[in-house]
């Protein structure tokens, strides 16, 4: 008897089914076991912790058997020890059906496996089940294969648990997993965690003093989905303004939490029993990252900074101290929501629908224009460093405005802003009628429209079209800049409630640019 069991792996992001076949030869000699189907070296590994496992948790298993095991579709590479368990229930079920020299006292009934299973799990020496990566993808891939159970580590339970039409099992060691699967029906499926409390890390805009106009500036990029700059001084709170920008996005949606759980769950960077990731993702990369580290790859290739920021926030401190060839692999994924990742063992696409905030000095030592501070640049130096942000990559910039120093007196006063939930309510108004507006087109804000698009929904009058054109030519923007203005505009509109944009939404759009040309010059 060949045992077949269905198993899952992860290609990139997206998981799929594995057929787990095991087969054995009975020998008068030291037998082996060996591992078909293009396994990495954690798959071949599996031996030793099959073998050891089985044996700790007191199952039959002779030296003398020649074993196969298949990994099937036999052409794409397997990684990871998640086909462990499968394997070991697998060889034992062979053992117990064909080895005609199994003790009395060894020999197990053993269960008649459907096509109903899928199992995941990575053995211990001692028979434990301990979790694996990329559960949630390969619950989806059973579910999609037609499977009706899973079992996989008791640890990885809640994550799966969020795939519905699944029944989910988790199981603690060897020995339980086979029980498991002689009588489902004494087991109780892992249930669905109802969804818990967006967690904001007790940070809040209440806690910022002054910056009122950083601060319309963070509401309006939240309300759009724009990409913010923010430059000045050291200490004048541009990483405070950035941490509490997904204070006030919209909670994530089914869809959303779904895909931004995916990919921290094949990272291995999904909180246990969380299920699903209810906060916006935000992640704020130390600039000395790589290439590989922002954007992914490796010789295992898997999704960089960019894709965990998916669906949330990418903050980028010290902008310019970032290698400028790191920057400059952003733009092509800032435009398309979508990063390829190419090597010689294939190619993958990662989605990074992200949200860009940065913040920078205005020169090297970061007293430029600071009343307060003497700057000890000279403008060779200013130049060279404000020269490490390429002119492309800051047309990807929707807000780029100056956050001045704080006034010491003011240090010592109340915080006397609003509060995140109150600034959440206007944007959640303003996102809301983004989406009515963009039904037709499937576009989640103002920041995702094309060019033609932005023609059909933000049209301008004579006299708009002659202001906006006049600050194109005395700013020097681009044409991207160009529309980015208009998508500003149309968010400013939206927060007021407006049905087309007036006059004072378009000066305060351009306003939000003016401070660009200051990194230009």
């Amino acid at each position: 008897m060949i045992a077949r069991l269905h198993s899952a792996a992860v290609n990139g992001i997206d998981g799929y089914e594995v057929m787990v076949e095991v087969d054995m030869q009975q020998v008068k000699d030291v037998g082996r076991m060996s591992i078909v189907g293009l396994p990495d070296t954690a798959v071949r590994e599996s031996v030793q912790r099959v073998t050891s496992a089985l044996k700790n948790s007191h199952f039959f298993c002779p030296g003398e058997l020649i074993v196969t095991v298949n990994l099937a579709p036999a052409d794409m590479k397997k990684q990871g020890p998640g086909f462990d368990l499968p394997i070991a229930l697998g060889l034992e079920m062979t053992i117990q059906s064909n080895y005609s020299e199994v003790p009395e006292a060894e020999k197990r009934r053993v269960p008649v496996l459907t096509d109903d299973w899928c199992i995941i799990g990575e053995l211990a020496l001692d028979g434990m089940v301990r979790g694996v990566r990329g559960v949630l993808p390969q619950a989806v891939a059973a579910r999609a294969a037609g499977r009706k159970y899973l079992m996989v580590a008791a640890e990885n339970a809640a994550e799966a648990a969020v795939v519905e039409g699944l029944s989910v099992y988790g199981v603690k060691n060897l020995a339980e997993a086979w029980a498991l699967l002689l009588e489902r029906e004494r087991f109780i499926p892992r249930q669905s965690a109802e969804p818990a409390a967006v967690d904001y890390g007790n940070v809040d805009f209440d806690e910022i003093k002054g910056q009122p106009y950083a601060r319309r500036a963070m509401e309006i990029a939240a309300a759009g989905g724009h990409n913010l700059l923010l430059c000045g001084s050291p200490g004048s709170g541009k990483s405070m303004l950035a941490r509490r920008l997904p204070t006030i996005l919209p909670p994530l949606t089914q869809d959303e939490a779904l895909q931004a759980s995916a990919i921290h769950s094949v990272c291995g960077m999904l909180p246990r029993e969380a299920g699903l990731l209810r906060s916006r993702p935000y992640r704020a990369p130390h600039h000395t990252i790589s290439d590989v580290g922002l954007m992914g790859g490796g010789s295992v290739i898997t999704p960089g900074e960019i894709s965990l920021a998916h669906h949330g926030v990418l903050f980028l401190d010290e902008l310019p101290e970032f290698s400028r060839r790191t920057l400059e692999t952003l733009r092509q994924p800032l435009e398309s929501g979508i990063v390829t990742i190419s090597r010689a063992s294939g190619s993958m696409d990662f989605p990074c629908d992200f949200m860009l905030v940065a913040a920078m000095n205005p020169c090297p030592c970061g007293y430029l224009g600071d009343p307060r501070h003497h700057c000890r640049c000279n403008h060779a130096a200013i130049e060279r460093y404000r020269h490490k942000i390429s002119g492309p990559l800051l047309d990807r910039f929707d807000i780029i405005i100056e956050v001045p120093p704080v006034d010491p007196a003011g240090l010592l006063s109340r915080p006397d802003g609003e509060c995140s939930s109150a600034i959440r309510e206007r944007v959640l108004a303003a996102r809301a009628r983004q989406q009515r507006r963009y039904a037709d087109i499937g576009v989640s804000c103002n920041a995702r429209l094309s060019g033609r698009e932005l023609r059909r929904f933000c049209p301008l009058s004579p006299s708009q079209q002659s202001l906006l054109l006049s600050a194109v030519e005395q700013f020097g923007l681009s044409a991207r800049a160009f529309d980015r203005i208009l998508r500003v505009t149309l968010t400013i509109a939206d927060l007021a409630e407006h049905d087309t944009p007036t006059d004072n939404d378009l000066y305060e759009a351009i306003e939000f640019r003016r401070y660009e040309t200051n990194l230009r010059s």
